[in-house]
């Protein structure tokens, strides 16, 4: 038989299959597959400023295939539903509860509309009510749901303009009102795409300047495309006051921020603006970053106007010029930070400095105040008081990490510096600063009841495993003192210090699923708030253990080891499947540091390789695969090879084990994962 008759029938047997499975329809997976992915997800978790409640938010187990179906637009770097006017593929809530923290009880809340789904949650500034915006099929609206009473209403029929990544709407500073960012009300409807285009999609370059650009998803691609963008980008800002009257501020424009000063006094707005790239997505286009006086919404200054961004280097810790990151000092009325680089945003060329941060006071047209130049880039500032703030800043060719204490009242004092490590290094974690909401909605770092103090959260990676951990650190930089560690044979995470010596956490281990519970820091008691049934009781006596073994070279590795209920190794090896996700070192030892705990819930994703266990596999999830690179020479120069070593050592470690069988080993992994599993097999 002739080939191209052997491919006709090849083609037209292929296509009658596929039409009898499509006829089928939708089919489900065996029961046990299926129970992984109907099993019910832990809540999210909101302390309310002051520490008096909680808001328990469930989300679902998958989205359905209805949402999945949807019409979805991607734009400059953006994917959103067109008609919600909201991102898709955002996290979202199907229920929520308020949970009293000194009785334990709950009220579930009543009135959201039916089939409405909650997302960007956020309490009010005296943890009276939380703010929901709600998604329907007609758009997304505000609701705020009172937790005294357990009731929700609908702040404003106004539809928010969700689709920019910042979130739509802010409460006044007062708490008494809300800012929104809407859909303008006489917009009308979506531009429809030109029968044939108005001419070619012309691309110049020029000026003799080399430009290499990373490659980014979604990015325009035509006229068309730059008019759909204004279309939907395009919104209103708005107060709603307490009587439920809508006030605009300023002109409609493609604002992709908006946030009031502690004081109420200003709003500081970021708008983009022509001309567009087709090369960058829109975090790269013209900005400008202006003050607006409340409540008339008057400009009072423009902050920073920064150009297209097409030519930033590819390099990490490369940024842009120009005022590239503007935000308010949170412990202060009305004042800016700004950040700026020193290195013209090019971290190949040579500079003492690469960063600096300055302060602007209103009326924000005047100097700006250096607070501290920075030798790598700016990561973010967390403040205090007049006399404390803390500025991180980090530069990633060297993995190095270091964390400033400066005094924002007076600029002109030296910095100290609190925390200098390399990134890699999770044995010397300090912890990040534990957070809280002032009266007005600012966050703030959270000081020790005698305002000597602050708290830091850590991971507490150990030789052992993770064992979170809160530090008490003194506001003059001595040695902290550790409040809490979590202990064997549970994982216990700290999650925020409650009035009375008091530590809220949540603690699981690997038969039990998180809970929160109320601790006295003094050791003299321990209350359970939440009760959550297993959520995949087939998989209760899963086993799950963390390992330690060498690759040929003799940098260390771990994993962690789970195999199916019941087994033991008189039973004979079985089929494992490696779920695998490189990193990068420049140090070995940093590369060999453990990971996880092995007291952790067993919890199955359905985008994960648990559900594996339920078919009697043998899941090594997370093996290992450091791709180390020392001194001058680059992770990526010997990717291969120790890509090839890693996973060499781990199918030895479970053929030793007597847990894997050598000619029946998987492997697989997502984004970066993928594409280790595409270079292990070739």
């Amino acid at each position: 038989m002739r080939f191209d008759r052997l491919a006709a029938l090849a083609l037209t047997t292929s296509l009658a299959a596929g039409q009898a499975l499509a006829a089928e329809g939708y089919r489900t997976p065996p029961p046990e597959l299926a129970a992984l992915v109907d099993a019910p997800l832990a809540p999210a978790t909101m302390l309310a400023p002051g520490g008096a409640r909680l808001a328990l938010l469930d989300p679902p187990p998958n989205p359905p295939v209805a949402e999945l179906a949807q019409t979805e637009r991607r734009l400059a770097g953006l994917r959103f539903n067109p008609v919600r006017g909201e991102r898709t593929r955002a996290a979202w809530y199907l229920r929520l509860r308020f949970l009293d923290v000194a009785t334990g009880a709950e009220k579930p809340v009543t009135g959201f509309p039916e089939g409405g789904r909650l997302t960007w949650p956020l309490w009010s500034p005296k943890g009276d009510a939380l703010a929901v915006a709600v998604s329907q099929e007609s758009g997304v609206t505000l609701w705020v749901a009172d937790a005294q009473t357990g009731t929700a209403r609908q702040v404003s029929p106004l539809r928010l303009n969700a689709i920019a990544p910042s979130r739509p709407y802010s409460f006044r500073t007062s708490g008494a009102g809300f800012l929104l960012r809407t859909i303008p009300e006489r917009r009308g409807a979506e531009p429809v795409a030109p029968s044939e285009p108005e001419g070619p999609v012309v691309q110049e370059s020029g000026g003799g300047k080399k430009a290499p650009a990373r490659t980014y998803q979604d990015l325009l691609k035509s006229a068309f495309d730059e008019t759909l963008f204004e279309y939907h980008l395009t919104a209103q800002l708005v107060t709603v006051m307490a009587d439920g009257i809508a006030r605009p501020i300023g002109p409609a424009g493609l604002v992709t921020a908006a946030s009031p000063s502690p004081d109420g006094a200003y709003l500081l707005v970021q708008t983009l603006h022509r001309p567009f790239s087709y090369l960058v997505p829109l975090n790269r286009f013209p900005s400008r970053t202006e003050v607006l006086s409340l409540p008339e919404g008057r400009s009072v200054a423009v902050v920073a106007d920064l150009p297209l961004a097409e030519d930033v280097p590819s390099d990490f810790d490369a940024e842009r010029r120009g005022r590239r990151q503007v935000g308010w000092r949170q412990d202060a009325p009305s004042m800016l930070h700004v950040v700026e680089a020193e290195d013209d945003g090019d971290p190949r060329k040579p500079a003492d400095f690469r960063d600096r941060v300055s302060l602007l006071a209103a009326p924000f047209t005047g100097q700006t105040t250096p607070l501290i130049r920075l030798a790598g880039r700016f990561s973010e500032i967390a403040y205090g008081d007049d006399g404390l703030a803390l500025v991180t800043e980090r530069w990633w060719k060297t993995r190095k990490t270091r964390t400033w204490r400066v005094a924002p009242g007076r600029p002109a004092e030296k910095a100290r510096l609190l925390f200098d490590r390399s990134s890699e290094d999770r044995y010397a974690d300090p912890g990040d600063p534990l957070m809280e909401r002032t009266a007005t909605g600012a966050l703030v770092l959270k000081k020790s009841p005698d305002g000597r103090g602050i708290y830091l959260l850590g991971d507490g990676a150990s030789a052992e495993g993770d064992r979170p951990f809160l530090d008490l650190l003194p506001v003059d930089g001595s040695k902290a003192t550790r409040l809490f560690r979590s202990e064997a044979p549970r994982y216990e995470v700290p999650v925020d210090v409650l009035e009375g010596g008091k530590l809220l956490l949540r603690r699981e281990s690997p038969t039990e699923p998180p809970d929160l519970y109320v601790k006295d820091l003094s050791g003299k008691g321990l209350k359970r708030l939440t009760t959550t049934e297993h959520p995949v009781p087939a998989l209760k006596s899963v086993k799950k253990e963390l390992l330690k073994y060498t690759r040929k070279d003799g940098v260390a590795l771990t994993a962690t080891l789970y195999t199916p209920p019941g087994w033991d190794t008189s039973k004979g090896p079985l089929p494992v499947l490696m779920w695998a996700y490189p990193q990068e070192f420049k140090s070995a030892s940093a590369a060999g540091q453990v990971q996880d705990s092995p007291y952790r819930f067993v919890r199955p994703s359905v985008g994960g390789p648990l559900p594996f266990l339920a078919r009697g596999w043998a899941v090594l999830d997370d093996p290992s695969f450091p791709i180390v690179g020392e001194g001058k020479a680059e992770p990526n120069d010997t990717y291969v090879e120790q890509l090839v070593s890693s996973a060499e050592a781990a199918v030895e470690e479970m053929v030793k084990r007597g847990v894997g069988d050598r000619d029946r080993m998987a492997i697989g992994g997502h984004s970066y994962g993928a594409f280790t599993t595409a270079n292990a097999l070739a």
